[in-house]
């Protein structure tokens, strides 16, 4: 599950004016902190540890915890005036965080290209951008992926399904999927309360996720999305609801192609590794269906610096040795996805595992098809994915039509982006 999103309720003011830029005396010490696990904090420590023996004098604070409560502890520091010179961000807070002005605009630092985006994806160096600057910098990437469960569709004598196939192209494969295991294995994850799937089927039609703080698109597109799908399940070419219900939370080990319930789970391409270790078939990706070109390079995570730092030039220097640096990247791996720098992905590649290699190849295909990315969420996001599975649900249930879902999702949305 992916951390709450903590709603500040006033402008957080704080005094710059007395902060001089890196011209503390002595040794300079920057806070960094973040979520994940131990095998993250390991990793992260050991590419902080390689900077402090590259640049004496530099030496790092860390803190880490899980994802739950990181937000609202990062927070509690920034109202405070004490937020980390260095902390971990996804697109799920971005806007909001750089809306408070809690985080630096690294503009400059890029354009000077000392902190270098020349060798990542164009639409990755522009994901880190709210309102034309650069308030945070990718520390890996990731993108859609449709996981397929490879060693099920060769015993079937299946076709294997294809990057640019369309959406009622999957739903015929996945169809008939189920019907050769006897309903034994759905050919298809029923999508429709994942929002990266439907926003690519939007971006497909020209039509984005949000335009600005409001939607992107109207209650009748999103009728025809849950009518999609709805149709999907009376073909039995998806699962009913309980099973839908039991993987639409996210966690990796209850997607369906590692339980074997469906041939197919909407996932991101960096999980493959996680999603095989669950699994004794042998798992491949393709693109979400559709034209390729709806997907973009997505920073699965960012390192953000905050405002108040006073150590402005060195802190964006870590960042760049983070996402730039050969060593680093090769201690780093693909822990939090796939490293941003072409370059470094290249030489990472030859130290991954098979399904590692996987992403990698994956992400190096796609890297040409990609089209132009949105700008991140706004506020409000955390909680419009909340409304959208439970309006994929009460129509995945039979409790509410797709019509009737669609629209109180629309005037519940609207309500949480005007705020």
């Amino acid at each position: 599950m992916l951390p709450a999103i903590v709603v500040f309720t006033a402008p957080i003011a704080i005094n710059y004016a007395t902060r001089d830029t890196d011209k503390t005396s002595g040794p300079i010490q920057l806070t960094v902190f973040w979520w994940g696990g131990e095998k993250r904090a390991e990793l992260t420590q050991k590419a902080l540890d390689l900077y402090e023996e590259k640049h004496p004098g530099v030496t790092f604070k860390t803190t880490w915890q899980g994802n739950s409560g990181y937000y609202d502890k990062l927070a509690t520091q920034a109202a405070g005036g004490r937020a980390p010179d260095i902390f971990q961000i996804d697109d799920n807070a971005l806007s909001e965080y750089a809306s408070r002005n809690i985080t630096l605009d690294l503009s400059g630092y890029v354009a000077r290209k000392q902190i270098d985006l020349g060798r990542f994806p164009e639409s990755l160096a522009k994901y880190g951008q709210v309102n034309n600057r650069t308030v945070a910098i990718a520390a890996a990437e990731n993108t859609p992926a449709m996981v397929y469960d490879k060693t099920l569709v060769t015993q079937l004598g299946v076709p294997a399904p294809k990057t640019g196939m369309s959406w009622d192209a999957l739903i015929d494969w996945a169809a008939t999927i189920t019907q050769r295991t006897g309903g034994k294995t759905y050919g298809t994850m029923d999508p429709s309360a994942d929002y990266k799937a439907l926003w690519m089927w939007l971006r497909q039609q020209n039509k984005e996720l949000y335009d600005d703080r409001q939607l992107g698109f109207t209650a009748q597109d999103l009728t025809r999305w849950f009518e999609l799908w709805q149709g999907a399940r009376a073909r039995r070419a998806a699962p009913p609801a309980d099973i839908i219900h039991a993987a639409n939370g996210g966690d990796v080990t209850k997607q369906l192609v590692v339980t074997k319930q469906a041939a197919t789970s909407f996932m991101w391409s960096n999980q493959v590794p996680e999603l095989s270790k669950g699994t004794n078939h042998e798992l491949a990706i393709v693109a979400y269906p559709g034209n390729p070109s709806a997907q973009w390079a997505r920073a699965s995570m960012y390192w953000a610096a905050y405002r108040g730092t006073p150590h402005r030039d060195t802190v964006a220097d870590v960042i760049d040795f983070l996402v730039n640096d050969p060593e680093a990247g090769r201690i780093l791996g693909t822990e939090r996805g796939l490293n941003p720098n072409r370059d470094v992905l290249k030489a990472v590649s030859t130290t991954l595992d098979s399904t590692g290699r996987i992403a990698v190849a994956f992400e190096t295909d796609m890297a040409a098809r990609f089209g132009p990315a949105p700008v991140p969420p706004p506020k409000g996001h955390g909680q419009i994915r909340t409304l959208l599975t439970q309006a994929a649900e009460s129509v995945q249930y039979g409790r509410a039509t797709p019509a009737a879902a669609a629209e109180q999702f629309v005037r519940q949305a609207q309500g949480v982006l005007g705020n």
